[in-house]
């Protein structure tokens, strides 16, 4: 993972830096306190790109690393732009003035960053909605469906605690269906192991149904072989299952409510290059193709507007996969610039998508805005 995103980590340590060092420092120690950490991430970036790993206490530094990283080098971006911007005008109160606002900015952000790492990544929120629809059988007027996506166990193998709440605050909303739109580990099965008595605790009437999303394939690991990956992934598969839940691989279950009844149709990822395209829409919704009201898990939004609305009658989809980018400014996340739809509820005629922005993270225990989330969806009959 940090080899893909190596070349920017470094612009970012060495671009900025270098603006400030020439433009601003006078003395070693000034240039000695500004190098000297983006030196030490430089040489930790080195480290990563060598010799990555992906075990519990390999997944927790490289989180660790990143964040600082991030802290570092993301306000010292800001501040030479700032500073840079004010170099615009001849006039030295002016350039004085942008250099103060930008050394604030960078406090500011810098501040941020540290918050959403202590305390952002575990600030996990209940989010309530509801979705109408004239085809919703009358049985089914009120059902909840808690939706729970991209918990991706491993980042909280140093906070186990926090995979405890999630499970808590979902069991607390009594709901009739819990669905997981995928995303459930970050790279292989066996960070699952620790949290699987726990995420079977999950209760729902009519139990667990869940997808796989892009993580749950395990293209991100160094495998020795493509048998490797398949074996770690057939785990993954079994291990889910055993906690009593049912994993739907192109596939449907059909809910019932006396005479009336709703299908329950789940597909394998489907995304965007370089995400994978295995989602089956003729095969997942085989013996359920006239039903009256049907629920999509689809774990990337994107399948949404490129096959779902075009090819079936489906109501109402379920996907998760963006987290918002983990960063929400008021309206805004840089998710924005990837995905037309990234969090929250979106409307064709009467049918509809709903993003979660999900309950874990991915990479590094960051959240700012974008808060960690479980979502309670219930159905009404128009």
């Amino acid at each position: 993972m940090i080899l893909r995103i190596a070349l920017l980590l470094v612009i970012l340590l060495v671009l900025p830096a270098l603006y400030i060092d020439r433009k601003l420092l006078h003395g070693r120690l000034q240039r000695w306190l500004l190098w000297t950490p983006n030196v030490l991430l430089a040489l930790a970036t080195l480290w990563f790109v060598l010799f990555e790993g992906f075990g519990d206490a390999e997944v927790f530094w490289k989180g660790l690393y990143l964040i600082v990283l991030l802290a570092v080098t993301v306000p010292e971006a800001v501040f030479a732009l700032i500073s840079l911007a004010g170099r615009a005008s001849r006039r030295p109160v002016v350039r004085r003035a942008a250099n103060g606002f930008g050394l604030v900015v960078a406090l500011l952000l810098c501040g941020a960053m540290l918050y959403g790492y202590a305390f952002g990544a575990y600030a996990l929120k209940v989010r309530e909605a509801s979705y109408a629809s004239p085809d919703l059988p009358a049985a089914f007027d009120g059902y909840r469906i808690v939706q729970v996506s991209d918990l991706h166990v491993g980042t909280f193998a140093s906070h186990p605690e926090a995979v405890r709440r999630v499970v808590e605050a979902v069991n607390a909303q009594h709901p009739d269906l819990i669905v997981f739109t995928g995303d459930l580990v970050n790279y292989h099965a066996e960070e699952l192991i620790p949290f699987g008595s726990e995420l079977a605790r999950l209760h729902a009437r009519d139990g667990v149904v869940s997808i796989l999303g892009n993580h749950d394939y395990m293209s991100y690991h160094d495998w020795p072989s493509e048998a490797a990956r398949q074996a770690n992934l057939a785990q993954l598969v079994r291990r889910q299952r055993d906690m009593g839940w049912r994993l739907l691989l192109n596939d449907n279950v059909v809910v019932r409510r006396g005479a009336d009844s709703i299908a329950i149709v789940g597909v394998e990822n489907d995304g965007l290059p370089p995400f994978p395209q295995r989602g089956d829409l003729t095969r997942a919704q085989r013996g359920v193709e006239q039903a009256g009201f049907k629920v999509l898990l689809s774990h990337d939004p994107t399948h949404w507007r490129r096959s779902v609305l075009s090819t079936t009658d489906i109501d109402l989809t379920l996907s998760g996969h963006t987290h918002g980018m983990q960063l929400k400014i008021g309206g805004f996340s840089p998710a924005s610039w990837f995905y037309d739809e990234w969090g929250g509820f979106y409307y064709d005629g009467g049918r509809a998508l709903h993003v979660s922005l999900g309950a874990g993270e991915v990479l590094m225990p960051f959240r700012l805005g974008a808060w960690p989330e479980v979502n309670v969806i219930t159905l009404r009959k128009k």
